[in-house]
């Protein structure tokens, strides 16, 4: 039998280096697993084409509970690689989420991570043929820092890597320190130098870090394929740029965005985000409309603070600049997004809230407050609210008790963090309000149990 228990006792095994099954955890109901799954069969098709021993699976997440809390699985979908019959160290999926992108990073992973070059014409070529590239320059190929170079490369698939101990290279590259790393960017003809420490040998955590941000473009276009590079950068930070790129006058703050960009690389990501195109998506999470841009908004993934450049702020690149680095050292105040006030917002044996009337209903201290905070499009937020409903009804003619609901994607309220749809929050009476969240599945039946993932970055 095989490694696995369960479903997956009859996978095979290979020897070498790759277990050729791939579970990746999904919901059938969600979105982003419904927009994968073709490319993600796309990409099964590609490999069996090629007579690749590597071969894609899948996991219903929703269904196979207990597998999704051993690998950690919360939202969906998530890719994961197994190899060598290691159940408990899988790589987690870094590459493009189509079809090229995810066959692009197996044979990655299952190929050599990093090739040597021995002349300056291999040098030429690898550097013509890789829009980014990391080469190593070793005086000695046995040394413990070429086994963690090699170590750093397998784990970035998105990069090419190569290494070389020849002294023509080291003399063609100007590379006078022993134990350099340089990447080199094609898309503007840069490189940037990594040195490693002479005294404590290389730091694979470092080197990974400085990877990932140098190779990053200045500004990265908001789209399906960039999500997961622009999330996984570990650069908190965002300053995004909303324009409609089919006119022209917006188009052209693009060069004053770029051209503020390298004072910030490593601490900000710039984002560019089209509000005619896939940057739509996001422009409720900022509380935009497509006609407001060109608008520029910060935001900190982490906390969840964003920042807002007023409507009447200049969009030049020292006004970005400072923008930026006031938000950075703490002199500008983060905003919430709030609707207005319905006038008939108490009306209904549910009431309606917002973050401008938020605090003044829930912190009533005669009052015990019950509110769901819900995403309009969740499916999970639509299966509760008949409960919800029902609710309201039976404490109607209670005026010690409220029953509300928000919309979590048009509203935010300071230090209360919404991490799924729909999330319970209970504020009792009381001069002293402790606020309570309500664990899932209480009061909502299956409904209360399950949940749609947040905002990113929450």
């Amino acid at each position: 039998s095989g490694p696995w228990p369960g479903p997956f006792q009859h996978w095979p095994r290979l020897d070498g280096t790759l277990c050729p099954k791939r579970p990746g955890p999904y919901a059938p109901w969600s979105s982003h697993c419904q927009a994968l799954a073709p490319e993600y069969a796309k990409a099964a098709a590609l490999l069996k084409e090629e007579g690749s021993a590597l071969r894609l699976a899948k996991v219903d997440g929703e269904q196979e509970k207990e597998l999704s809390a051993e690998f950690g699985v919360s939202g969906f979908p998530v890719l994961k690689l197994f190899r060598d019959g290691n159940r408990t160290h899988p790589a987690d999926f870094t590459g493009q989420r189509d079809a090229e992108g995810i066959v692009k990073w197996l044979k990655q992973k299952a190929g050599p991570s990093a090739v040597l070059l021995e002349n300056a014409s291999q040098a030429a070529a690898f550097l013509d043929a890789n829009v980014v590239a990391v080469v190593g320059f070793f005086s000695d190929l046995q040394d413990e820092d070429v086994r963690l170079f090699y170590d750093v490369a397998s784990d970035a698939p998105d990069v090419a890597f190569a290494l070389t101990n020849c002294s023509e290279l080291f003399e063609k590259f100007n590379v006078t320190h022993p134990g350099t790393v340089s990447l080199f960017r094609k898309h503007d003809e840069s490189r940037e130098d990594f040195l490693v420490d002479e005294e404590l040998g290389l730091d694979g955590a470092e080197l990974a870090q400085f990877i990932l941000v140098q190779s990053l473009e200045l500004v990265m276009e908001y789209t399906s394929q960039n999500s997961s590079r622009i999330f996984g950068a570990k650069i908190p930070n965002h300053l995004l740029l909303f324009i409609n790129k089919t006119q022209d006058s917006q188009l052209e703050l693009l060069s004053s965005f770029r051209d503020a960009a390298p004072a910030f690389r490593g601490q900000v990501l710039f984002v560019l985000a089209d509000v005619n195109g896939e940057g739509a998506q996001i422009l409720h999470f900022f509380g935009l409309k497509s006609h407001e841009a060109p608008a520029i908004r910060f935001i900190n993934i982490e906390s969840n603070r964003k920042y807002l450049l007023g409507a009447d702020g200049s969009l030049t690149a020292p006004a970005i600049h400072a923008f930026c680095q006031e938000v950075m050292e703490g002199k500008v105040q983060p905003y919430l997004m709030s609707e207005e006030i319905a006038e008939d917002w108490d009306k209904a044996p549910v009431k309606t809230l917002v973050g401008r009337n938020f605090d003044q209903v829930a912190f009533d201290e005669s009052k015990s407050v019950f509110v769901k905070f819900y995403a309009p499009w969740c499916p999970h937020s639509k299966a509760m609210a008949p409960t919800w409903a029902e609710l309201g009804e039976k404490y109607k003619d209670r005026e010690d008790i409220l029953i509300a609901e928000m919309d979590a994607t048009a509203n935010e309220v300071a230090g209360l963090p919404i991490r799924a749809y729909p999330t319970l929050y209970y504020f009792p009476a009381g001069q002293d309000k402790k606020v309570v969240q309500v664990p899932r599945g209480v009061g909502g039946g299956d409904c209360g149990r399950r949940m749609c993932p947040g905002p990113p970055g929450q």
